[in-house]
């Protein structure tokens, strides 16, 4: 049955499916919650639906001292999920979000052309933000996806879990998840610059010494891509200066301005047809970036963006704007992530 519940969900062309105690069946369809099915979901079957999942996870432990567990599988002939198994108020709860069979394309995911000159790089940090579920993921596996396609390298994935699946293309891929084929992003991170890499992929960035090795291995003559949850490029950047001790931030501020190349901060937001559609703001490093890094001005950073769209540079607000004026989002989600945004 856990498997049918699956099936449906992706057939609806669902995003996430939620199970839990005393609920319905709940998929969410672009961005809104959907009761599936009346009936209400009993402990036993949540249980049973669980049990099935970490199985297939390959869980060996004692489910009455579980707590939680995040993966991923595949249904043939389906798809992907995300899975997050996980317990409240002693009882069992799903949450799992579908994955595509097959890697987006730029053009698919709505995003803006000057993104691409990123997979041309030979060394440097570009980041991909944003709020949970607002697409970094899929962003980056369409970023990766163009590397592998058009050159021959080696690319290094962490993942927690792996979502997309790379197969090799001109490119080498080595997709490695976190607590099954490595402990940690950080250590991770540390191996993947034993590995010959060209192309490193860090699925988020948690801690200050994930960070430090990320900028490190961009320093070294790497490309690295990694993920954080801010919403603009600005915010981005105060976010991994202020992880660290004050009397570091100096030394990270001059990293950092070597070694960004840039700032993808990106939002879901809901479209006047009940759909979704992606919201971006692109930062581009050039030497005004860089010196506002390095002289703790990121407040100056938006108008740099402003000023920048002949670089390929847009801000969050006009990306927002673009969307009002073709007709695509309201009034009144414009001014809502306009301000969000902020």
């Amino acid at each position: 049955m856990i498997f049918k519940i699956f099936t449906n969900a992706a057939k609806f062309e669902a995003s996430d499916i939620h199970l839990t105690i005393n609920s319905p069946v709940i998929y969410r369809i672009n961005g809104k919650l959907h009761i599936v099915s009346p009936e209400l979901l009993t402990p036993e079957v949540l249980e049973e639906y669980a049990t099935t999942l970490l199985e297939k996870s390959g869980y060996k432990g004692d489910l009455k001292n579980f707590t939680e567990r995040d993966f991923s599988f595949e249904l043939p002939g389906v798809n992907r999920f995300r899975v997050n198994v996980f317990k409240q108020r002693g009882y069992f709860s799903i949450v799992a979000r579908i994955i595509p069979n097959t890697i987006p394309s730029w053009r698919t995911l709505g995003l803006p052309d000057s993104i691409l000159s990123f997979t041309k790089l030979k060394k440097g940090l570009v980041l991909v933000t944003g709020p949970t579920g607002s697409g970094k993921s899929t962003t980056l596996a369409a970023l990766l996806d163009i590397i592998n396609t058009e050159k021959p390298c080696h690319i290094i994935t962490l993942e927690d879990p792996i979502e997309f699946i790379h197969s090799n293309k001109r490119a080498i891929v080595n997709q490695r998840e976190i607590g099954k084929d490595t402990s940690s992003f950080n250590e991770g991170l540390k191996a993947a610059m034993r590995q010959d890499p060209d192309v490193i992929l860090v699925g988020e960035m948690r801690d200050f010494e994930t960070i430090q090795t990320a900028i490190t291995a961009a320093e070294t003559g790497h490309l690295v891509f990694a993920t954080l949850h801010t919403v603009s490029a600005a915010k981005t950047i105060d976010r991994i200066i202020d992880v660290f001790p004050g009397t570091q931030q100096n030394q990270i501020r001059t990293q950092l301005a070597e070694t960004l190349q840039g700032v993808v901060a990106q939002q879901l937001l809901p479209t006047i047809d009940g759909k979704r559609t992606v919201a971006v703001e692109v930062l581009k490093a050039n030497t005004a970036v860089q010196n506002l890094i390095r002289e703790n001005k990121t407040y100056q950073l938006n108008s740099v963006i402003e000023t920048g769209s002949k670089l390929g540079m847009i801000s969050m607000e006009q990306s927002l704007k673009n969307l009002k004026i073709a007709g695509i989002i309201s009034e009144e989600t414009f001014r809502e992530y306009c301000e969000v945004s902020r």
